[in-house]
């Protein structure tokens, strides 16, 4: 076994994180200093959306997915933000950010305070009292709701001063905290799993701990009721009435007056009780806070939304003007104002889906809902993500007075099951559990301006996908939790915005390919169609249309249906151009399996495709291989294993083909070039390890593989010359400490589960292995293979920090073709993030 030496740190570069945002309303927040902070399973992201580089740091500490986060408004004086987040696990964590550096100070997880997932967090955004100016409050599904202070200074820490158990048992989803009157004191609003609004208020003029009492309870919203916003109605510093904005699942927002002082109630309009309209009512709820009276009365009901309403948010533009932003499951945004004459408050603008293309299936990939809208800062950009986990962003165009949309991030909800770089290394194909292949691409605004972004969406399945890899530029290959594999071919539209926005691609050929792909409803095959004019409305209405069949009578998608321009862009595509406008047609489809595929691997030269499935006996243990001239099986399958292949790679010359599996063995096959064509046969077979083995990998010499299993062990494997056959190299032992769990109990060694080899030679002669851990971590081996075949350890590199590693584990790993000896590698994570990172000497 090799004796490694002390690793040295990783000096890397990160030049794209992409990763999706979990569906939850509370699960994003835009801070003052511009940038969103938003779950990401058990992440939690930074990212600037002015940047174009998207993503710019992860924050990881959470054990369960992030539920709730919410921004600390910053003292005056200070340069440091803090961030408070929560998930599912009941912890909040309490996170210490240099914003200007982009680096994270340090952070903090409070356990024990919630024991069941915590759903909402709520902050005083502009407190006038400075002895509890950072006040926030978190309500969690064990029906409780706890409320923080924090002390004067950078390194303070909040601490709970006050549990209140819910009236009824209700879970709080939204909270809102304010400072109302000119005394002091506090008002907040809770409301949850039940149709009512609870009111609490508090005492803040004192030094004392502003506890909250139950003060009243607003009725008549229908449900649940998921969002709730305080603002005051004139920020000019008198005495201003506080407006509360609660959003339901009842399709309705409630606008809620609490006015300071005693009012009287304003009555029904004349005609609509008996008509059985929704209408304000007449109650007015009073209450006294110390020695002030305040009241609160139901000012206005806004209808508009087809679906429930996740999210509602206050914001001031710059002439002073209330506009509140609700995001609704119809796929659609709304900003209402006050309208002065009339008294009533109206939709001045609507952003997201058009009616016409709300009729998409979930197969073509419907975003199922805006799951919050976000108000930057200025209030002159807004965002909103929906169930695909991508963002979607609109600027305000003063000059044309309209918002305008502008290109978001986007990423996997799900684990990542594969990645694949392209032959030309131009472009990344990411597959996962969330059912998507994503394609990514470097996008050259100008020489000196390059960013990462999702630029095609081209497989939206009903499975889980579990493998993917290329056959040629622009041919790729999936695998799923089906028995059959799907052959995809890039459509011309796509091939057109490749090469224009990433300067990259041929298109030589583009004159025979089809010009987009659709979906038929219910189905699963892509189908190539032609693309409809913009004004081709009535066409893509009407079934019976050319463009809207698939030539055998299959009804295709009309909400998917691609419009001439919708690809004919500057910038990345959109969410909605994404979800439905870049899918490739489908143009073969590989039997033979009995069960679900687990690996697949093509040949270099685009020959072959082999692959394997899920298996407890050697007759479906097998390895399948299909040509790519006709699409034909070569048989027999090849034989070695007793259990599910984990992992198939061809040589890089394509001599020969390794599998490693469940059965604890790897198996080389050799290729046979004869007069009747080409085909594999076994060459060897070995029980190389103790346990399952995960992953294999070819060094670019093609006489050298490792192996990586189980038992935390990484061997090195080599055919030296003059040898038939490939013999033990090299033992490399546990790269990764053993941690221990909570209860101080050893775990089992960390095993590395993904294996790569640079795909060229060093300098020096030497090998460079990437490997990544069941725990996340990441570490590059620097290998040394002599003229006698012996292979050493020369060096390890490993990040600085755990905040540089995965919460959960690399589920593969892929150095990109080498371009100038550049080194640039690529991750899939458990935790659906895909980045990419340059490794520098």
């Amino acid at each position: 076994m090799a004796t490694l030496p002390p690793p040295k740190l990783m000096r890397s570069a990160a030049l794209y994180i992409s990763a999706g945002a979990n569906n939850h309303p509370q699960a994003a927040d835009w801070g003052d200093q511009g940038v969103v902070a938003f779950g990401s399973d058990r992440n939690v992201c930074l990212w600037y959306p002015q940047d174009p580089a998207g993503v710019t740091q992860i924050l990881r500490g959470h054990h369960a997915h992030v539920r709730a986060v919410r921004f600390i408004p910053r003292l005056s004086y200070a340069n440091i933000t803090h961030l408070v987040t929560a998930g599912e696990e009941g912890s909040v964590f309490w996170w210490c950010l240099d914003i200007e550096r982009r680096r994270l100070i340090g952070w903090e997880e409070f356990k024990g305070i919630h024991t069941s997932p915590v759903n909402c967090i709520a902050v005083l955004k502009k407190p006038t009292v400075s002895h509890y100016r950072r006040i926030f409050v978190t309500g969690a599904a064990d029906a409780t709701i706890q409320v923080w202070r924090v002390g004067a200074g950078d390194s303070a820490m909040p601490e709970v001063f006050q549990k209140i158990n819910t009236t009824g048992r209700y879970f709080p989803m939204a909270a809102a905290l304010s400072p109302v009157g000119r005394r002091g004191h506090l008002v907040l609003a809770v409301a949850g799993t039940s149709n009512v609004v609870q009111i609490f208020t508090a005492d803040g003029s004192t030094k004392r701990a502003p506890y909250f009492t139950l003060q009243a309870t607003l009725s008549g919203h229908e449900t649940w009721v998921r969002s709730l916003d305080f603002v005051l109605e004139k920020p000019d510093g008198t005495v201003s009435d506080l407006l509360l904005a609660s959003a339901s699942q009842d399709k309705y927002i409630r606008l809620w007056r609490i006015h300071p002082g005693k009012h009287a109630s304003t009555g029904k309009a004349d005609g609509m009780e008996a008509a059985g309209a929704l209408v304000p009512s007449n109650k007015t709820y009073r209450f006294d806070v110390e020695v002030s009276e305040y009241c609160v009365l139901f000012e206005a009901l806004l209808l508009g939304h087809e679906d429930w309403i996740y999210s509602g948010r206050w914001s001031r533009s710059w002439d002073g003007t209330l506009r509140l932003l609700s995001a609704s499951a119809d796929n659609s945004l709304a900003i209402w104002e006050l309208d002065e004459q009339s008294g009533i408050w109206v939709a001045v603008s609507r952003l997201g889906e058009v009616s016409r293309e709300k009729g998409a299936t979930t197969a073509t990939g419907s975003v199922g809902g805006f799951w919050t809208g976000l108000w930057s800062p200025d209030g002159d950009s807004i965002i909103t993500f929906s169930r695909t986990g991508s963002w979607r962003r609109w600027d305000y165009d003063g000059a044309e007075g309209k918002w305008e949309q502008k290109p978001a991030i986007s990423g996997h909800t799900r684990a990542v099951t594969g990645i694949s770089w392209s032959p030309d290394g131009a472009y990344l194909l990411s597959t996962s559990l969330d059912r998507t292949t994503r394609l990514h691409a470097e996008w050259v605004q100008s020489p000196g301006l390059r960013s990462w972004h999702e630029m095609a969406r081209p497989q939206i399945h009903g499975y889980d996908l579990n493998c993917v890899d290329w056959i040629n530029p622009t041919t790729f290959v999936s695998g799923a939790e089906e028995k059959l594999m799907r052959v995809f071919r890039e459509p011309r539209a796509i091939a057109s915005m490749l090469h224009r926005l990433t300067d990259s691609g041929d298109l030589s050929d583009a004159g025979s390919l089809p010009d987009a792909a659709n979906m038929p409803v219910l189905g699963l095959s892509n189908k190539a169609i032609d693309v409809v004019d913009d004004d081709g409305d009535a066409a893509m209405l009407d079934p019976t249309d050319p463009h809207m069949s698939d030539g055998n009578g299959v009804t295709l998608d009309p909400a998917g249906a691609v419009r001439r321009s919708a690809l004919e862009i500057d910038h990345p595509p959109f969410e909605e151009s994404l979800s439905r406008h870049t899918l490739w047609p489908e143009i073969e489809k590989l039997y033979g399996h009995g069960y679900e595929i687990s690996c697949l691997a093509t040949s270099h030269d685009g020959r072959f495709v082999a692959s394997a499935c899920h298996a407890s006996s050697p007759n479906h243990a097998v390895v399948r291989l299909f040509e790519t001239a006709k699409w034909t099986e070569v048989r027999p399958p090849l034989a070695a294993h007793s259990l599910t292949v984990t992992r198939l790679r061809f040589s890089p010359d394509d001599r020969y083909l390794l599998s490693v599996g469940r059965d604890r063995l790897w198996a080389v096959y050799e290729r046979r070039d004869s007069d009747d064509g080409c085909c594999y046969t076994l060459l060897q077979t070995f029980k190389g390890h103790s346990r399952q083995i995960f992953d294999a990998a070819w060094a670019p010499t093609g006489n050298l593989f490792a192996t990586a299993a189980r038992e935390s062990l990484i061997r090195i494997w080599t055919r030296r010359d003059g040898q038939d056959k490939f013999s033990f190299a090299l033992t490399i032992p546990q790269l990764h400490k053993e941690e221990e769990n909570e209860k101080k109990e050893k775990e089992t060694p960390e095993a590395t589960k993904a294996l790569d080899f640079w795909p060229d030679i060093t300098p020096g002669g030497g090998l460079v292995l990437a490997t990544g851990s069941e725990r996340g971590k990441l570490a590059v081996l620097y290998l040394k293979l002599d003229d006698a075949g012996t292979v050493t350890v020369e060096g390890v590199t490993a990040p600085e920090t755990e905040q540089d590693t995965l919460h959960k584990e690399i589920m593969q790993l892929a150095w990109r073709p080498a371009r100038d000896g550049e080194k640039t590698l690529a991750l899939a994570g458990g935790d659906g993030s895909v980045r990419i990172y340059t490794i520098l000497d």
